[in-house]
């Protein structure tokens, strides 16, 4: 056992266990199928919970950076396993248009007000890539290649799952009040909502039928991560404070992340073998974020002000917009 793993390994059985925990607590009927909480936030509230009321020992710095960083970029390519090319290319040339150009439109303005704002480049960018396409994997996997500051994961997680939770409940009425059929409402649903847990929920407060729908149109956003987080190192490439480690113009982990969902599209893989690596690769996430919460104090998500909430409010406002308006105009 090398010097630097034995440094380690109590701060990553410390994100382990809060993993594990937020784990278990997300798949309880009240908080799964009432509140719709994911594991993601749950894992960080309790990171930032301990960080905030709780000395973390210096001792636990080294693994916690760990999972920060090596685990949650193995986490970001097991997404992969999520994604497949067949359930995307069934959904149809003009609900594809409608996904990709209100997603292309969303970061484009997420980014610019986000500058307008005065919020800082990182947590722009963050909040731009959650808020466009899904939530907190998009974050995630986003910041690691941004390395932002240790609060802006956590902040704009926050901003996007209080919105997201907010749209499980508005959806259904404002689908309704606009007399859009099963179809429609689904691809709105799955082109503008952030996560897919609030995309299914939000689906099925309107119909069975809808849910098939948004789930795929969701899929074909989660598909546009890859090339994002592409660009975002390639633009970002060279940069990098003194003695930090420069962004690789290829991540590793998105290459991975491609490469699985190719072996996903192709169904070599059993069910049963498959769900399994989905759970785990969710726990994985947890891991990654516990390790974001606990260096994340509650203290920190106040000094960032209403800021980043109003840029998150209207990158959403505009992606709901736009992605209802083209799905009006293209598709019949």
């Amino acid at each position: 056992m090398t010097a630097s793993f034995r440094s380690s390994l109590p701060g990553l059985v410390v994100s382990a266990l809060l993993a594990t925990a937020a784990f278990l607590l997300a798949d309880q009927p009240f908080l799964r199928d009432t509140l719709h909480v994911s594991a993601l936030l749950l894992v960080i509230l309790l990171g930032m919970a301990w960080k905030s009321f709780v000395h973390v020992p210096g001792s636990l710095l080294p693994g916690i950076r760990v999972a920060q960083r090596p685990v949650l970029r193995w986490a970001v390519a097991g997404l992969g396993f999520r994604l497949s090319l067949g359930e995307i290319l069934h959904i149809g040339g003009p609900a594809l248009a409608v996904v990709t150009l209100s997603t292309a439109a969303s970061l484009a303005f997420g980014w610019w007000l986000a500058r307008r704002m005065s919020v800082g480049e990182k947590l722009g960018i963050l909040l731009g890539v959650g808020g466009a396409i899904c939530g907190a994997s998009a974050v995630v996997a986003a910041d690691s290649v941004v390395q932002g500051e240790k609060q802006d994961s956590a902040i704009a997680l926050g901003v996007i799952t209080l919105l997201g939770t907010i749209g499980i409940v508005a959806y259904p009425y404002v689908g309704r009040a606009l007399g859009m059929n099963d179809f429609l409402y689904g691809l709105w649903d799955g082109a503008s909502l952030h996560e897919m847990a609030q995309v299914v929920a939000a689906g099925a407060g309107f119909s069975k039928g809808a849910v098939a729908t948004a789930t795929t149109v969701k899929l074909i956003r989660i598909c546009l991560l890859a090339p994002v987080v592409f660009g975002l190192a390639w633009q970002l490439r060279g940069r990098g404070a003194a003695g930090e480690a420069k962004v690789s113009i290829v991540p590793w982990f998105l290459v991975l992340f491609v490469v699985f969902a190719g072996v996903n599209s192709v169904n070599v893989m059993p069910k049963p073998w498959l769900d399994q690596v989905r759970k785990a690769d969710l726990w994985l996430l947890c891991v990654g974020m516990a390790g974001v919460g606990l260096q994340t104090g509650f203290s920190d998500l106040k000094r960032a002000g209403v800021r980043p909430i109003f840029v998150g409010v209207a990158q959403w406002v505009f992606l709901a917009a736009i992605s209802y308006t083209l799905a009006r105009v293209l598709v019949r």
